[in-house]
């Protein structure tokens, strides 16, 4: 199933040195050269000079090479020194110019459910005229892993307009709201030497499903036709002779109706009704007087959530109930991952001393379809959740 769960969609702005063209315009215009000086020495907010290990080891050598020098008065060593300050502060310059009109933007990409493995990408383009862009790493976290990780962009991104794509993959530990959020940008470029970094606030919000988990199914729920088939007056392959029609192109020759055509001198088929599996609707009631361990509670969402979906790729799936709601008939994949995403959010209710399994009204599909059966969830022993159907266990988790 592919299908959006983001409560808050991911911002389609770009973000960076590069997102906006007129902000950047209009930023050169206004630069003088005693700002840009300025800026140099004191880095607007969020944005740091810091030196490498690599870095510090240069900048130890360079002290001491330019004492040496000083006492010596050796005009080699005057030279060492310049150049190993020309590589420092080119390394400065050249990360910055890396990371200059590049802009990027944080995509995920749902569904997302606890224990599977999900991706969220991170875009970039470089709109660079001249220069490409090398060396870029992204810090990336969620409240599950708030360290974080870091990615790196092992490939150049073109001037001109270059683009490139980072996927994290990661696997949600908790149903409910997950904040995906981008806190740095850094370049490496070109040495190593210093490490020019970016401070980004850039967060997305994502559903997370429950996950899914094994059960056990017994006999209410292995069932899944009537003994004799229960025939509903819809056009299928099988199923009892409803009526005799005239042959259309495309039409299986095996259902020709050989009598028939010869009685009437033209070719006819039968048409068939089908037999229809038994529909099955879920009822979940969430009173916090029944679920009194969290661990039953989630535990119970995962497996709502894993027998609707197998009844639905079944095709028995009718309709769903959380609490006093409305019944919600599930129609196509859709309707099923609004009914996750419900679940996702569900937390239990207080009690309002109401009966907890209020009557579930049957749900009829059509002329001549049977009544659903409707499955209720209930907290069995410390630890387990079972499903009832009129009373009799049909499945346990």
């Amino acid at each position: 199933m592919n299908a959006t769960t983001t409560t808050a969609a991911s911002d389609p702005r770009w973000s960076g040195p590069g997102a906006d063209r007129k902000s950047m315009r209009q930023h050169w215009r206004e630069l003088s050269w005693r700002k840009l000086l300025w800026s140099l020495l004191y880095p607007p907010r969020g944005q740091r000079i810091m030196p490498t290990i690599s870095g510090f080891l240069l900048i130890i050598v360079a002290l001491g090479i330019g004492s040496a020098a000083y006492n010596t008065s050796n005009n080699i060593l005057f030279i060492t020194l310049s150049l190993l300050l020309a590589c420092l502060i080119g390394s400065g310059v050249l990360s910055a110019l890396n990371l200059a009109k590049v802009a990027w933007r944080m995509v995920p990409s749902p569904p997302y459910r606890v224990g599977q493995t999900g991706t969220v990408t991170i875009e970039l383009r470089n709109r660079k005229k001249l220069l490409p862009t090398h060396g870029l790493w992204f810090e990336v976290r969620t409240k599950a892993e708030p360290k974080g990780r870091r990615l790196v962009l092992r490939e150049r991104l073109d001037a001109g307009g270059g683009t490139a794509r980072l996927e994290w993959s990661w696997q949600p530990t908790t149903r409910g709201h997950e904040v995906v959020e981008l806190t740095a940008v850094g370049s490496l470029f070109p040495f190593g030497f210093l490490r020019k970094v970016l401070a980004c606030e850039i967060r997305t919000e994502v559903l997370v499903w429950p996950a899914p988990v094994e059960y056990q199914r017994f006999a209410v729920l292995v069932a899944s036709r009537r003994q004799s088939g229960h025939a509903v007056n819809k056009i299928g392959q099988s199923g009892d002779l409803l009526a005799v029609r005239r042959y259309v192109s495309g039409d299986s020759h095996r259902q020709i109706h050989w009598k028939a055509s010869a009685r009437l001198r033209q070719l006819m088929v039968r048409q068939f009704s089908t037999e229809q599996q038994e529909g099955y609707s879920l009822r979940l009631d969430t009173a916090g007087d029944v679920w009194t361990r969290p661990e039953q509670f989630e535990l119970a969402c995962s497996f709502v959530a894993t027998l609707a979906e197998d009844l639905f790729t079944t095709g028995r799936l009718g309709t769903v109930t959380i609490d006093h709601e409305l019944p919600q008939p599930i129609r196509g994949v859709r309707d099923l991952e609004a009914f996750f995403d419900r679940l996702a959010e569900l937390t239990p209710r207080e009690s309002t001393g109401r009966p907890s399994q209020a009557p579930f009204p049957s749900v009829s599909v059509g002329p001549g379809a049977a009544a659903r059966l409707t499955l209720t969830f209930a907290p069995e022993g410390a630890r387990g959740v079972a499903a009832f159907v009129d009373g009799q266990k049909a499945a346990a988790a």
